[in-house]
């Protein structure tokens, strides 16, 4: 009878081996095939990410989410903070004019440098529909920004407006856009439009170097710089305009763009509308442009 049951005990430890032996080949193959498919799914994914139109930011970033991020509430008040100092040193330079143009690029640098951890420094519309339009920035991110950008520009002519208020007579008035002539629209219109398309150009190139936070400040503001200048040897010497061009259409909403009269209800909404197309729909176009040439330049070149 013991050496029944031995027999018995020696089969049973048998089967069990051989089914435990059974049991892990299959675990086993299930797991290598998960594998598989997870690097299949890598692969997928990181050719979608390098796609020209891919998503380059969080996937998991929608208006149910956005909103519920402390970092999103900084970013927010990093762009109005940072687009009230370039308004108001866009105001300065108004009056200073185009010879302290250099003071004007390391005022940026220092603006760019102390707002790019925040926000990423974008401070202005063109650059939010730039962002927006190549996929580096969601929707609802983009138009909150433009919306913080107004808010700050808004806040620097406050600022300015209460010292002007303050000098009293002998005040400079304040800056102001020069209106728009008869005949000078697609004029005035292809100078924003240059100006912005530099503008989004140099900052799309800039965020290749967004490592080094001072590089990236100075390409972005030597950007800046160029399009101010080149916009003002095509309006004062080319053209025979002045004060007709800002290249940020927050700032722009600040010097005075709009009519303020007319003969009737007509002609004044038609004079925001011409504005609003000269000074934010042209601009944010060209901004787009300017990021939309950058990123085909870079596809070509790696290609």
């Amino acid at each position: 009878m013991a050496t029944k049951k031995s027999k018995s005990k020696k089969s049973t430890k048998t089967y069990s081996a051989k089914k435990d032996s059974t049991d892990k080949s299959v675990v086993k193959t299930e797991v290598e095939s998960t594998k598989t498919t997870t690097s299949e799914d890598s692969i997928k994914t990181t050719s979608v990410k390098h796609g020209f139109f891919a998503k380059k930011y969080e996937e998991k970033e929608s208006i149910l989410t956005i909103f519920k991020s402390r970092k999103f509430y900084g970013a927010l008040l990093g762009e109005i903070i940072g687009t009230m100092f370039i308004t108001l040193l866009l105001f300065a330079l108004s009056l200073m004019g185009i010879a302290n143009v250099a003071t004007y690029a390391f005022a940026i640098i220092a603006i760019l440098i102390a707002v790019y951890a925040f926000s990423g420094a974008c401070l202005n519309p063109l650059i939010a529909a730039g962002m927006m339009a190549t996929r580096r920035i969601s929707v609802i991110r983009g138009i909150m920004y433009i919306i913080a950008e107004v808010i700050g520009a808004w806040l620097g002519w406050l600022i300015f407006n209460a010292f002007h208020l303050a000098g009293g007579e002998t005040a400079y008035d304040i800056p102001a856009i020069s209106a728009i002539a008869e005949g000078n629209f697609w004029l005035v219109t292809s100078i924003e439009l240059i100006g912005a398309f530099i503008i989004g150009f140099f900052f799309a190139r800039a965020l290749d170097y967004k490592r080094s936070v001072f590089t990236f400040a100075a390409v972005v503001a030597g950007g800046m710089a160029l399009a101010v200048v080149i916009g003002y040897v095509i309006s004062a010497a080319f053209l025979g305009l002045s004060s007709n061009f800002i290249f940020n259409p927050a700032s722009a909403l600040m010097m005075q763009i709009f009519p303020t009269v007319g003969d009737n209800f007509g002609e004044i909404f038609g004079g925001i509308c011409q504005a609003l197309a000269v000074y934010a729909l042209f601009p944010m176009v060209g901004g787009v442009l300017g990021f939309y040439l950058s990123d085909a330049n870079k596809k070509l070149s790696e290609d």
